[in-house]
This record gives C-alpha cells, sequence and structure tokens, in this order.
C-alpha cells in the first residue's frame, strides 16, 4: 500500500469523504510487536466524534481513532461486475440481516433471535441458520419465552437454503399450529445494469444520511424510535427521495455492505406511478453503491406484490430464495 507524496506518509481523506472507499493505515499499539502500523481498505461509513468507522468489502467495520491515523486517501472504486452474482443462500441470508438489523438480537446456537418492538416480520423474528444446539422442541419453546418477553408474537422464518433443516422446522411449528403468516422471495441482481438503466424521466433524485420527514411520512410507518433504528442500521445506508409538488413522488432505501446493495422501501405515489419514478430512484442509489465499490444487489419482497415484481424483472432480479414465517399468535407485524 503506498501513501506517499514526495517521500512524505499524508492523511488526505476527511469527514467530507464518508460514502467513499478509502485506504487507511494507522498506528497499532502493540507491545513486544514489530507491526506498528495495520492497513485498513473499505467504505468510510462514518467520521464522528474523533471515531472513523470503516466497512470492510466482507461486511466487517473496523474503528479507527483519528489520533491513530498515519496516512489515508480516497481509491477507486472495484471494477463492477456485469455478471449476476454469485453467492451461497446462508451469506445472501447474513448480509441482508446485517442491512436490515434489529434493535435487540441474542444467539440460540447458531440461530439468531432477533426484536424490534414489532417493526417489520424480518427484524422480529428467528433467522434459524445452522444448528440450534439444542433439540427442536426445546429450541422453539426457548424462542417463544424470548419474544413473550418482549411483548412480541413469536416467529421464525422458515427457507434458510437447507431443505431437510426447513422441513423438519417447518413440521414442528405446523404441529404446534403455527399459521404461515406471510410469503416472501429474495432476488438478486447484478448492480452496474441497474445504475444504467433509463427511466425516461430526468428529475432529480436527493440522498441522505437519515430519513427526514418528508420521506417517513412517504413510507407511512418508521417513525418511532426502534423502527428508525432499524431503518438507519446497516454498514453504509442511503435515503434517497424524488421530490414532488406535494411532498415525495418516490423514496427508496439503499444499505451498501462491501460488495452488496440492499434495496428497500421503494414507494411511488398513487397520481406519480408508470412514469419510470421506481427505476430512476433505485439507478441512483446503484451508482451510489457502485461509487462505494459494491457490484451486487439484492432485495426481499412478498410474492403478492405483483407491480414491484414487474419493476425487477426489468432490472434484471432473479429469484433466489423463497421463504414464509410461522407464528402461533395472530397479531400482524407489518410488511416483511
Amino acid at each position: 500500500m503506498e501513501f506517499t507524496t514526495g517521500g512524505r506518509l499524508e492523511v488526505r481523506i476527511n469527514a467530507a469523504d464518508v460514502g467513499k472507499r478509502v485506504s487507511v493505515r494507522s498506528w497499532t499499539d502493540r507491545r513486544g510487536s514489530l507491526e506498528r502500523f495495520t492497513d485498513t481498505v473499505g467504505v468510510l461509513t462514518s467520521w464522528s466524534g474523533g471515531v472513523l468507522r470503516i466497512t470492510r468489502r466482507g461486511g466487517e467495520t473496523v474503528e479507527i481513532a483519528e489520533t491513530a491515523l498515519v496516512a489515508g486517501k480516497v481509491v477507486p472504486p472495484t471494477p463492477p461486475r456485469r455478471r449476476g452474482p454469485a453467492a451461497s443462500v446462508p451469506e445472501l441470508l447474513r448480509v441482508a440481516a446485517r442491512g436490515w438489523p434489529p434493535v435487540e438480537s441474542a444467539p440460540l446456537g447458531e440461530w439468531t433471535l432477533r426484536a424490534a418492538g414489532g417493526f417489520t416480520a424480518r427484524a422480529n423474528s428467528v433467522l434459524p441458520l445452522g444448528d440450534c444446539g439444542l433439540p427442536l422442541p426445546e429450541a422453539v419453546d426457548r424462542t417463544a419465552e424470548w419474544y413473550r418477553q418482549r411483548g412480541l408474537p413469536p416467529r421464525i422464518q422458515i427457507s434458510t437454503g437447507d431443505p431437510a433443516a426447513d422441513e423438519a422446522l417447518d413440521a414442528e411449528l405446523a404441529g404446534r399450529g403455527w399459521r404461515v403468516e406471510r410469503s416472501a422471495v429474495l432476488r438478486t441482481a447484478a448492480l452496474a445494469p441497474i445504475a444504467d438503466a433509463d427511466p425516461g424521466d430526468e428529475r432529480p433524485v436527493t440522498l441522505g444520511r437519515e430519513p427526514d420527514a418528508a420521506w417517513l411520512a412517504a413510507y407511512g410507518r418508521g417513525g418511532d424510535e426502534q423502527a428508525r433504528a432499524v431503518l438507519t442500521g446497516g454498514p453504509s445506508v442511503w435515503f434517497a427521495t424524488v421530490p414532488g409538488e406535494r411532498g415525495p413522488a418516490a423514496i427508496a432505501r439503499c444499505v451498501i455492505d462491501g460488495r452488496w446493495a440492499g434495496f428497500a422501501a421503494l414507494q411511488v405515489t398513487g397520481d406519480a406511478r408508470r412514469q419510470g419514478l421506481g427505476t430512476l430512484v433505485m439507478a441512483r442509489l446503484a451508482r451510489q453503491a457502485l461509487a462505494e465499490g459494491a457490484s451486487a444487489a439484492y432485495l426481499q419482497v412478498e410474492t403478492d406484490n405483483e407491480a414491484a415484481a414487474a419493476l425487477y424483472d426489468r432490472l434484471g432480479f432473479t429469484t433466489r430464495l423463497a421463504y414464509h414465517y410461522r407464528t402461533p399468535g395472530t397479531s400482524d407485524g407489518g410488511d416483511d
């Protein structure tokens, strides 16, 4: 890694470079070690309170004290791939979980129990990846108790890419009378073609790191503290808005995590539909994600959302995984 200019190390980044891919060298205090410096490459996701947070390609976030910086510079993003992304289902599910993080989580073996005050099923359900470490009936009992302690209905996602494990868990829950609550799919696509999509509309798209009041009003939910924590959580999150005459004409959210860009919360107001605004806002977010080094896209959408499915088909998304939730309750946890 080369930082020198005229033989000197220089810090050539600052807080204005948040969202860009950077390469930094920092001082490491390791007693008795000859390793005095650590090099880090990734997206600068925040710089506040004297601490930099850099998200590496694999999704790991590294915190570096500003006083430890020895050198730093902005580096070009990884050239985008135009083929569909290759990834295992467990990798995709872990990336998607990081991109829509719960307020509270707890492990049960390799399962993850997630809670966020009831805001969306995804943030208030168990992601049962791997071995729970217990007999299945006992694991379900513990799961149910964990959610009841939080005043939430127990909910478990079914479909992890392991057909045998999914079938066994689904059968256990069905035998207890847990009903299927909703069905959804996880879809992926190459990112560059989305960025190149022509929406046939030249309206401006504004980007921000936080959802403002108008964005939240257009979204229609997410006004409380826990919902806002989910919406703003993730390695590098952007909120896009297409301004309209009476508030946003379209909105969307994108979280960038290494090579992955996750799209969510796409909304187009009724009188602005069929004008290409869905394509417009996703293309703008895709260009931002490319600039941060992402190359692949994913999203999760309920299977009965036909309008969204048609748009995603046109943008090149294909289904990698179908899943559903089971719950013993009757309350609605909102959208997926």
